[in-house]
């Protein structure tokens, strides 16, 4: 049984995605990673010997490659000063032993001296430009910052703030082919999960207007023009944006199976 300072793979796989996901610490050695150089989705590396610099006012989950004393110490250290810090069972090893996704860490753009990456794109987003920094944010770095610009600024941008172009063309993550930017995404990073999937299949019906691929892509149109008309300020319509993606992910992950009617039985021909 798991303790209260421990969580389960499972439990873990759970709460990726999630809005109020806490920030998930990779503390392995260098050595280590090097012989596995994946992460869990949305996790970022630290080393054990700088806990102390790990911010308060956040929770934490900490993993290394057993759950063992790199990750329990760096735990206790957080507890300490009053952070709330859970471990991973069995570490690195277990997610990856029960064939939980897991990020291609050579895929990752470089970070800032805070250690986010940023990233660029065109301004006044639709859907795939919305779609991205939410899978990014939820699955990739939590941490990253999007700059929306004209588009014939995107790559003097990109070049001139170290940061990475995305949903352009002649970038790595762009559209190829009949995919999309996300389908790019999730190619890239060797993310893979069948609500991901399901999702991605809605936002390329509705990004390239083919909402013959799944009946939920008109619905997503009508969302996304509905937000970029709501909104000014890109970053602001990036905020609501993430709550709308928050809950297409949750569909697709969880509820998918479930339908909706009310009054109970108003479909049927109402009463003999």
């Amino acid at each position: 049984m798991a303790s209260p300072t421990e969580i389960t793979p499972a439990q873990l796989a759970r709460l990726i995605a999630t809005p109020d996901c806490p920030r998930i610490i990779d503390m392995r050695i260098d050595a280590d990673f090097d012989d596995d150089p994946r992460l869990i989705p949305g996790a970022s590396r630290w080393p054990h010997s700088q806990t102390d610099a790990l911010p308060d006012g956040r929770k934490y989950i900490l993993y290394c490659q057993k759950g063992l004393k790199l990750s329990q110490g760096a735990a206790a250290l957080l507890r300490t000063r009053g952070i709330t810090a859970e471990t991973l069972i069995g570490g690195q090893f277990a997610w990856r032993d029960a064939g939980l996704p897991m990020i291609t860490a050579r895929a990752l753009p470089p970070r800032d001296l805070q250690g986010r990456t940023l990233w660029v794109t065109r301004q006044r987003p639709k859907i795939d430009r919305i779609a991205c920094p939410w899978l990014i944010r939820r699955f990739i770095d939590p941490t990253a910052r999007f700059l929306f610009v004209a588009p014939s600024e995107v790559f003097s941008v990109a070049d001139k703030f170290n940061a990475t172009a995305f949903d352009i063309e002649d970038t790595l993550f762009s559209h190829r082919g009949e995919t999309c930017t996300f389908d790019t995404l999730l190619d890239e990073f060797s993310l893979s999960t069948p609500a991901l999937s399901r999702l991605a299949t809605i936002i390329r019906g509705a990004d390239t207007n083919r909402h013959d691929l799944a009946p939920e892509s008109a619905g997503l149109l009508a969302a996304s023009l509905g937000l970029s008309r709501m909104y000014r300020d890109d970053q602001r319509q990036l905020d609501a944006g993430l709550a709308l993606y928050d809950a297409f992910y949750r569909w697709a992950r969880d509820a998918t199976d479930e339908g909706h009617d009310w009054p109970a039985g108003a479909n049927k021909g109402g009463l003999s």
